[in-house]
């Protein structure tokens, strides 16, 4: 297993395909995706202020996984933002997530933040349940209720 940076010209139906497909894990259709355009524009510009924190996950010559990270400000504090992490259905449960999760936790600490966010949908119990293996916790709704936010310390999980 190997995380290789995302290269848009390279990777490009690769990305759209798993962010689409995180939709529908999450929310059940892609009607939340919007844009392909929109989505490669805001990849764009996000790769280049953190160019490590995009990312995908290789295994056997074949992607199997996506990661994407930023740092962002949330209540006067710097904090780290998990915008995906992605897994393809059939490497699910057999670990790759922690393997995600620990590069992110290095690419936190490279940029000296303690606290890291994400947003999941309250009906995504699995990746809930991940998250709180990984020791985060949930910090409430947003969106109307369409997700959760939920907060973690760098150091604090597996």
């Amino acid at each position: 297993m190997r995380l290789e940076q995302i290269d848009l010209k390279k990777h490009r139906d690769t990305v759209i395909q798993f962010r689409k497909d995180s939709f529908k894990a999450s929310f059940g259709d892609t009607s939340g995706f919007g844009e392909e355009s929109e989505y490669l524009s805001w990849l764009e510009d996000k790769i280049k202020s953190f160019p490590k924190g995009f990312v995908l996950m290789v295994e056997g010559g074949r992607y199997i996984g996506q990661l994407e990270l930023t740092i962002r400000e949330h209540e006067g504090t710097s904090i780290g933002y998990v915008h995906l992490y992605y897994l393809i259905p059939e490497v699910r449960g057999k670990g790759k997530g922690v393997d995600l999760h620990l590069y992110a936790e290095q690419f936190f600490k490279d940029h000296k933040v303690k606290e890291y966010h994400l947003r999941v949908s309250p009906s995504n119990m699995a990746a809930i349940q991940f998250y709180k293996r990984l020791g985060m916790r949930e910090v409430g709704p947003e969106l109307e209720g369409r997700v959760i936010r939920m907060k973690g310390f760098v150091g604090m999980g597996q």
